[in-house]
């Protein structure tokens, strides 16, 4: 990770450093609970603080990647596992075990048997090409670029029980499942939608993405 910090800001220094820094590839996941907001007007904090426990707790993927979680902002969190830190992991060999993984957590939340104990859960998923690892506030790790603000735009297509992920994460999923799980049956990907294609604020061209509604 490089910290970014020049006081100059006419440095020349910090030209020749950003110019040097290297592209970090990988998955980055926007994890959201949803209805955190009004749950607490509605009940004290013995009890959605417990159920704000429970449901981070439960969601496998933060835990198995720790260090991986960037930031959270309000019961938002951001997670990038870079490429070269995929399958590391015994779980976690690839994007098909990612996808897998994220679907099952929301799956088991949605449908848990005793009510009450969890929030659901929306997420949004996209594979970064695009990405540094730079940060400019000291000891934060961060990652920025263009693939990082397209992640978080696909969250506006999310709600509770969905999982969106971007065409480009999609293809990764589907290329590892084809050549190692095809013998896997009622599998996350089955329950993939059809491509949809959206322009987001910003984004100079159209997005392709698809969902899975968690049922």
């Amino acid at each position: 990770m490089s910290y970014i910090h020049f006081r100059d800001p006419n440095s020349k220094e910090i030209e020749n450093v950003l110019e040097n820094i290297p592209l970090c590839p990988g998955t980055c996941f926007f994890i959201d609970i949803v209805g955190s907001t009004q749950i607490k007007y509605r009940e004290d904090l013995k009890s959605w603080g417990k159920k704000l426990n429970n449901t981070f707790n439960f969601i496998s993927i933060i835990n198995e990647f720790p260090d991986n979680v960037v930031k959270g902002i309000g019961d938002e969190i951001m997670l990038f596992i870079p490429d070269e830190e995929l399958g590391r992991k015994a779980a976690f060999k690839d994007y098909y075990s990612l996808l897998q993984e994220i679907y099952a957590t929301l799956d088991n939340i949605k449908n848990f048997p005793i009510e009450g104990l969890f929030l659901p859960c929306k997420v949004a998923i996209h594979y970064c090409t695009e990405v540094y690892n730079i940060s400019f506030l000291e000891g934060a790790n961060d990652y920025y670029g263009q693939d990082i603000d397209l992640a978080a735009r696909l969250t506006s297509k999310a709600k509770a029980n969905r999982i969106v992920m971007s065409e480009r994460f999609y293809n990764k999923v589907k290329q590892d499942f084809d050549s190692k799980h095809s013998n896997i049956m009622n599998s996350a990907i089955d329950q993939v939608s059809e491509k949809y294609l959206e322009d987001f604020k910003g984004v100079p061209r159209p997005t392709e993405y698809r969902i899975i509604e968690v049922s």
